[in-house]
């Protein structure tokens, strides 16, 4: 089956985009959501208290109905303004599907762009670069808080991975996972198997011993002789190698104790984590404590991220040192070789450095949430949702603690209601906001039946 970029380029240039402006709407959705349709914003998650999966699943069989409401992203898009998100609710049900179905997201997407965007698609069918075609998505479709330069060229960048790869080419292709964009090397080892079993759910960080470029690390990897790979490396440079595709697994973490037994821990093998783990080289010092260049750790950090935006398995970075753990993903999804072989890899120097690694992928993940939200906000738009919420809060009933003073404020005439009526009585909107001037008159009637004014 295609990858889900592979189905979004062809789904896209079938409507008349062209390379250009395909790559750079799809560098915009996976600077949103990573190209996963059921992507939740990640700040809701805890929130909530629900994964992209349960999420989607309580959306569909209606256990959560917030979700026109609760001003999470969602989606390829990461639709979050109330009435899109109603929108894409609505068209979800109508066509039968999962608000997570991708097939169905990109209709939906393809809809809002023809109805509301007329202007962008037709640049879209005529951009001349990746650029032009991804800021006109970045300004006038997404619209995130961060506009700036920064933003521009990352964005821009996502999408030229995806023009290199898919333009002027064949359509088809059978991708099952999506590789990161921040490659600048790649030389594919024959030392893999190919697919990898079962699901990324796990990063295991090793040093090389020694100080090499990612240029010499994949002319190491290429040789049969040397039985080993891993899918990334990071050269001393901070640049980044890829020797293994992420859909096959990686020789990189097997071994055995000093003995020569095969190490098991919680029953998995150090090839089994590679099944399972996203392995990474780093380039390093060939002596005790192993230590890496600042471009280096730099640039494993940065792939780090990219890897947890990309994976639903992993997301975030859980590190607690505890080799007990190995297995339990949802308490750490972080190892090491030296679990699974008679081996002081990754090093002092970056095994000392996990739990800061894990922080600040984390915090970064959380930062470029924020900065890629969606903020399709204007006065017209913040006017509708105040209204909305004081009509929510006019609707609310008072509580029990205050009926008496409230039946005193009405007979004394502080309060004397909007001029409507609710069940006979005045609507006098209890649980609205109070007004400096609707303040100020219940003071000056209070102080008129206090013979004060």
């Amino acid at each position: 089956m295609a990858s889900n970029e592979q189905r979004i380029w062809n789904y896209l240039k079938s409507k008349g985009l062209n390379d250009f402006g395909v790559a750079g709407l799809m560098g915009n959705l996976y600077a949103e959501s990573a190209l996963n349709p059921k992507n939740l914003q990640q700040t809701f998650e805890k929130k909530l208290g629900y994964t992209d999966a349960t999420y989607t699943e309580s959306v569909d069989n209606g256990t959560y109905t917030n979700f026109v409401k609760d001003s999470a992203g969602y989606g390829l898009a990461q639709w979050t303004y109330w009435s899109r998100k109603q929108n894409l609710l609505n068209f979800a049900q109508a066509a039968g599907k999962s608000i997570g179905d991708l097939d169905m997201q990109l209709d939906f997407l393809w809809k809002e762009l023809n109805d509301g965007y007329r202007g962008v698609l037709d640049l879209l069918r005529n951009a001349t670069s990746v650029l032009e075609a991804s800021n006109e998505i970045l300004f006038k479709f997404e619209r995130p808080a961060n506009q700036g330069i920064s933003v521009q060229e990352k964005r821009a960048n996502y999408g030229q991975v995806y023009f290199d790869k898919y333009a002027s080419t064949e359509k088809g292709g059978d991708v099952a996972m999506s590789n990161s964009p921040l490659v600048d090397y790649t030389l594919i080892s024959p030392n893999k198997t190919s697919p990898r079993r079962g699901e990324i759910d796990t990063v295991t960080i090793h040093c090389v011993v020694g100080q090499c470029t990612v240029e010499s690390l994949g002319a190491l990897f290429a040789k049969s002789s040397r039985g080993a790979s891993s899918n990334y490396g990071v050269g001393k440079d901070g640049r980044i190698g890829m020797y293994v595709e992420e859909k096959d697994r990686a020789w990189c973490s097997g071994g055995k104790d000093k003995n020569g037994n095969p190490i098991r821990v919680n029953g998995i093998s150090g090839s089994d984590n590679d099944h399972r783990a996203i392995t990474i080289e780093v380039a390093s010092d060939t002596t005790h404590p192993y230590a890496v260049t600042d471009a280096a750790y730099e640039g494993l950090i940065r792939l780090l991220v990219d890897i947890c935006k990309r994976n639903p398995g992993i997301k975030r970075l859980r590190w607690l040192g505890d080799k007990s753990l190995v297995g339990e993903t949802d308490k750490q999804n972080m190892t090491v070789h030296r679990w699974f072989a008679y081996k002081s890899c990754p090093g002092d120097y970056l095994y000392e450095r996990h739990s800061a690694i894990a922080e600040e992928v984390n915090r970064r993940l959380d930062a470029e949430i924020l900065e890629t939200e969606d903020d399709d906000m204007d006065a017209a738009k913040f006017k509708e949702m105040w209204l909305e919420m004081r009509k929510e809060l006019q609707d609310n009933d008072a509580g029990q603690w205050s009926e008496a003073a409230r039946a005193w404020a009405i007979s004394n005439g502080l309060i004397n209601g909007n001029g409507s009526t609710v069940d006979g009585e005045p609507n006098c909107m209890w649980a609205d906001v109070l007004t400096r001037e609707q303040f100020i008159t219940v003071l000056y009637r209070f102080a008129q039946i206090m013979g004060k004014a």
